[in-house]
């Protein structure tokens, strides 16, 4: 009986400290009243990174679930969304840049005890985003089979494919006001709202895909016009319930009638910041399609291992961007509640929380890639090529997490234009260069490109750690 009695209150004791850590998941996920600007750091980037994190795996459900469903319509149809995916990650790149400056200026309204203004800047970006959209949305629709015939398709591919970049492009305005009016609800603290919302448009485009792609029940056989058709109700839907948030919702930021105004002096200043994003995200990209051609001088399964390989890192990295986010949110809104030393004090503490957190990631894709490759494909050729590019690139998770932070921290503030710098001397000047040199010149195929991702990677953190820490980001006006 007291060794029973013993277990009993040991359960007792664990139980104990856990409440307080469910209690601030709960208030995580629920939504909170916070000021981050006076709650412990600790627990500002605990409250803020949960739904954060959550909010990013969501995000990356969508490109699984249309890939799953659409895969069953056949090759061509891969090979179409593909083609689309590849020139949307433009799209992607504005919204993520439209954002970013978002991101600052709002976080920087909330840290001023200016709500109300942050409104007003919220409804700016929105009004930025719709232009923007219309700007890409026009062509897309209207060049939509010549646009898949310059990247490559068949000319039956064009005929039967068309629809789908006709419709993504089209419909793109719902990723870019997605991207942007989450932004405002993170930045001023409501992090929880934009989980939600993802979710909410996670779930509607799960249930849309396959009943339009394959007409089941009373709803049309669409095939791959079924699936954009799906995404984009699921985006808009999505859209219209943060508009019914922000109009009618009782949250830190909300557009009242009065507010909703054109002030091209604010817009001007959200296209200044949000060039340095958009340069950021294009940059990182297109050095990815550089390192693609490179390694497909090595052949079909090395440049396949590869693709797992990033995958797996792309989606083990979600967390680390989840908590950088929240690095952003604190930035903007201490500096703006004139807190510099606290801002940047963010920025470290998620830094070094990141790097823990990821290094063990690391470590387990470090000693068992074999396993996590082994679930996308079993030949022996690309399994061995995947294995041997995880592991490497593994290695340098710590960094990537430091990098991530750091990058993020610049971001928050308005100096979306530094980080531009670095990823532009990191990516573009050494690291394909240096993947060039490795896997081609010295004839080190896909490990010498793995090493190469691995030595940029690690710089990046390097030289954003010693520029951050001059700290004139901190004198940044917005």
């Amino acid at each position: 009986m007291k060794q029973k009695s013993g277990y009993l209150a040991q359960f007792s004791t664990y139980s104990s400290k856990l409440k307080p850590l469910w209690k601030d998941i709960k208030e995580a996920i629920a939504g909170t009243e916070r000021d981050f600007t006076e709650t412990k750091l600790g627990h500002a980037i605990f409250i803020l990174a949960v739904p954060m994190v959550l909010e990013m795996l969501m995000e990356s459900v969508f490109a699984v679930v249309d890939i799953f469903f659409v895969s069953k319509l056949g090759a061509g149809a891969v090979a179409t969304v593909g083609i689309t995916e590849s020139v949307m990650t433009i799209v992607y790149a504005v919204g993520s840049g439209l954002s970013m400056a978002t991101t600052a200026i709002v976080a920087r309204r909330i840290g001023e005890k200016r709500k109300k203004e942050a409104g007003v800047v919220a409804f700016q970006a929105i009004l930025v985003g719709v232009f923007v959209s219309l700007i890409i949305a026009v062509p897309g629709i209207l060049f939509a089979k010549e646009f898949l015939l310059l990247m490559g398709a068949t000319e039956t591919m064009a005929e039967e494919g068309v629809l789908y970049p006709a419709i993504m492009f089209g419909g793109n305005a719902v990723v870019m006001l997605l991207f942007i009016i989450n932004a405002v609800f993170r930045s001023s603290g409501d992090a929880a709202i934009s989980m939600r919302v993802v979710w909410f448009a996670n779930i509607i485009n799960l249930v849309l895909d396959p009943l339009l792609i394959f007409g089941i029940g009373p709803f049309p056989e669409l095939g791959l016009a079924g699936a954009a058709i799906a995404t984009t109700i699921g985006r808009g839907l999505a859209v219209m319930y943060q508009f019914y948030l922000l109009f009618r919702g009782n949250h830190r930021i909300k557009l009242y009638w009065k507010s909703i105004k054109v002030k091209f002096s604010v817009m001007l200043e959200l296209l200044q910041i949000s060039g340095g994003g958009i340069l950021q995200n294009l940059i990182a990209t297109s050095s990815w399609i550089f390192l693609v051609r490179i390694i497909a001088v090595s052949g079909p399964e090395a440049l396949a291992g590869y693709t797992i390989a990033i995958r797996i890192i792309l989606f083990a990295l979600l967390p680390a961007w989840g908590l950088s986010n929240a690095a952003s949110t604190l930035v903007g809104q201490n500096l703006g509640a004139k807190y510099p030393d606290r801002a940047e004090k963010s920025v470290w503490i998620t830094g070094y929380v990141n790097m823990a957190f990821m290094g063990i990631i690391g470590l387990i894709l470090v000693l068992f890639p074999g396993f996590f490759i082994n679930l996308f494909i079993n030949d022996a050729v690309v399994l061995d090529f995947g294995i041997h590019a995880l592991r490497i690139v593994s290695f340098g998770f710590p960094l990537y997490a430091l990098g991530m932070a750091l990058v993020q921290g610049f971001n928050g503030s308005g100096d979306t234009f530094t980080p531009t710098k670095i990823n532009f001397f990191c990516f573009w000047l050494f690291e394909i260069p240096l993947a060039w040199l490795l896997a081609i010149k010295l004839d080190m195929g896909l490990t010498g490109a793995s090493m190469a991702i691995v030595s940029a990677e690690s710089l990046l953190a390097v030289v954003a750690f010693i520029v951050f820490r001059k700290g004139k980001w901190k004198l940044r006006k917005v």
